[in-house]
């Protein structure tokens, strides 16, 4: 019994691990897989990461996380952190909001950086953008939810 436990165990780590590929088979089909032929043409399929849109068509909820798990301000100033992806179009309207009035901010693409991805599960994200001010957290976007963000802070 053990054995076929440790097996198993075994099995699960290595599926973990294995990348999913993406080529087109003989009969001119996408085929996705981890085991591509040698002679395919193949792409790596990568992982993304859901754009935010409230279901409910209201602003973006804003919530307090505990300060173990917030990033850690700057000196004497609380930075603005956008975790987002290149293709998320709210993403690129906190950008231009972010842009047009002036705010500095800190963007990390969940998509291309490890590191950044790994902080943002840590952190709670399950959609673009994601945006952490202090202790507080915001799941999509909107300008008026923003202020609010920034004034729980005193900012």
């Amino acid at each position: 019994m053990r054995l076929m436990l440790g097996c198993l165990a075994l099995l699960v780590a290595v599926n973990v691990t294995a990348q999913v590929y993406r080529w087109t088979d003989e009969q001119g089909r996408v085929v996705y897989g981890n085991e591509p032929p040698a002679d395919a043409k193949k792409t790596i399929v990568q992982d993304r990461v859901n754009s935010y849109i409230d279901s409910y068509g209201g602003p973006p909820k804003v919530q307090r996380v505990s300060a173990r798990r917030a990033p850690a301000p700057a000196a004497g100033t609380i930075p603005v952190v956008l975790y987002a992806t290149a293709w998320c179009p709210h993403c690129a309207e906190a950008r231009a909001y972010f842009a047009k009035n002036r705010i500095s901010y800190i963007e990390h693409d969940v998509e291309k950086d490890p590191a950044a991805y790994a902080e943002y599960k840590r952190l709670g994200g399950r959609g673009v953008p994601f945006i952490v001010h202090g202790a507080n957290v915001m799941r999509g976007f909107s300008g008026k939810s923003f202020e609010a963000l920034l004034a729980r802070n005193g900012r």
